[in-house]
C-alpha cells in the first residue's frame, strides 16, 4: 500500500532531480549533469539515469495535439508556446560527440538558444536499437535536433510518430525534414577559385566522401571550381576514402613529381593527416605542397586556407528552425544554408612568394 501511496503521489506532481537520484543511486549533481547533456558522467551512467528518469515518469507532459486539431474537439490541451523539451540527439560515433573540436561548439549553440526561450533540453547519444521511445514518452517530446549522421531506423522512429525535426549536418532520403548546413558547395567553390587566382594549377581533393554529406557537398564544390577555371585534376581514388591510413598510403606511394601543388581537404582534419603524410616523405608544406582545410578547427597547424563554419550559429538556427516547424507543421520542408568565411593563412602562403 505504500509504494502504491508513492506511485500515485509522483504521478500527481513534477518528479524531481532528487527523486531520480535516489532511484537511480546516484548523486543529484550526476542526475542534472546527464540530463541537461553536460560533461562529467559516463555515457553508461547517462543512459541509465535518463531510462532511471523515464521509469518514474519524469518525461511524461501533456499530449501533444495536431496543429489541424481543434484543442476542443481533440478534448486533449495544447502545450503553451515554447513549453516541453528539446532532445538533442548525437550519433553513437566517437568523433562525433560534445568534446569535439566541430561539434561541441554546434551544441553549445543549441544548449544556448533553448536557453534563451526557457526550454527543457534532454542530450542523448543515439541508442543501438530504434526503440528509444519505449523509456521517453513521445508526447513529451516538442521537437528533435539531431547533430551528425543518425542511422535511418532511428529517424524512421521519430518521423512515423511525426515529432517535429530538424537535421543539423546530415540529411537521409528515406525522409523529408527540415535541415541546417554550412553551405559547403559555394564555400568550397570560392575557395578553389582563390587558389586558382594565386595561381596554383596541379590541384589533388582528400576527404572522406563516404563519411558525410558535407564532405560530398565540398567534393562537389570543389570539381565546380576547377571546371570553371578550366583546370584538369586526374583525381586519385586513394584519397577519397573511408580510412585516413589508406589516404595516407595514398601520399606514400606516389610518385613525387604526381604529388600535387595543392591538396585541397573536406576538413582541417584530414588536412592534418595529409601534412603528415607528406612529411613522412619529406616533402616541404606549403613550399612544395600547400595543403588547405575546411571548418578552421586546427589553427596551429600549417594550413595554408580554410574555410570557417559558424559552428555555433548552425546550432542556433537548427532552435529557430524547430521552433519554426512546431508551430507551422503543414509548410514544406526547408534546407537552410549558412555561409563559411574563406581564411587565407598568409604567414604560410607568403613562403611561396
Amino acid at each position: 500500500m505504500k509504494n502504491q501511496k508513492n506511485r500515485v503521489s509522483r504521478m500527481g506532481k513534477r518528479v524531481t532531480m532528487q527523486q531520480i537520484a535516489d532511484a537511480a543511486g546516484v548523486s543529484k549533481f550526476a542526475v542534472s549533469r546527464a540530463l541537461t547533456g553536460k560533461p562529467g558522467v559516463s555515457e553508461h551512467t547517462r543512459e541509465m539515469i535518463v531510462r532511471t528518469a523515464g521509469q518514474l515518469g519524469y518525461f511524461k507532459t501533456e499530449p501533444k495535439y495536431n496543429a489541424m486539431e481543434s484543442p476542443i474537439s481533440s478534448g486533449r490541451k495544447p502545450v503553451k508556446k515554447h513549453e516541453g523539451t528539446i532532445l538533442i540527439l548525437f550519433p553513437n560515433i566517437r568523433s562525433q560527440n560534445r568534446s569535439s573540436l566541430y561539434w561541441g561548439p554546434v551544441f553549445d549553440g543549441i544548449s544556448a538558444r533553448l536557453n534563451e526561450k526557457g526550454m527543457d533540453i534532454l542530450t542523448l547519444t543515439e541508442p543501438s536499437s530504434d526503440h528509444m521511445f519505449s523509456v521517453l514518452n513521445p508526447d513529451a517530446i516538442r521537437g528533435v535536433i539531431t547533430v551528425g549522421t543518425i542511422s535511418t531506423p532511428v529517424l524512421l522512429e521519430i518521423y512515423r510518430l511525426r515529432i517535429p525535426l530538424v537535421m543539423v549536418d546530415h540529411e537521409d532520403s528515406a525522409i523529408h525534414t527540415d535541415t541546417v548546413f554550412t553551405d559547403n558547395v559555394k564555400g568550397m567553390k570560392e575557395l578553389v577559385l582563390m587558389l586558382a587566382a594565386k595561381g596554383y594549377k596541379r590541384f589533388q581533393f582528400a576527404g572522406q566522401l563516404p563519411d558525410a554529406v558535407s564532405f560530398r557537398e565540398r567534393w562537389l564544390g570543389y570539381r565546380m571550381g576547377l571546371e570553371e577555371m578550366q583546370l584538369q585534376s586526374d583525381q586519385h581514388a586513394g584519397l577519397l576514402v573511408q580510412e585516413y591510413t589508406e589516404m595516407q598510403q595514398a601520399i606514400i606511394d606516389m610518385k613525387l613529381e604526381d604529388i600535387p601543388e595543392v591538396i585541397v581537404c573536406a576538413n582541417d582534419h584530414t588536412a592534418f593527416i595529409m601534412i603528415e603524410a607528406l612529411r613522412s616523405r619529406d616533402v616541404q608544406v606549403p613550399e612544395r605542397c600547400a595543403v588547405t582545410g575546411f571548418d578552421n578547427t586546427r589553427t596551429d597547424d600549417p594550413i595554408m586556407a580554410t574555410a570557417h563554419i559558424h559552428k555555433e550559429h548552425l546550432g542556433a538556427r537548427a532552435v529557430d528552425q524547430l521552433l519554426w516547424r512546431i508551430n507551422t507543421p503543414e509548410a514544406p520542408h526547408e534546407r537552410k544554408l549558412i555561409h563559411a568565411e574563406l581564411i587565407m593563412r598568409d604567414e604560410y602562403h607568403s613562403l611561396l612568394a
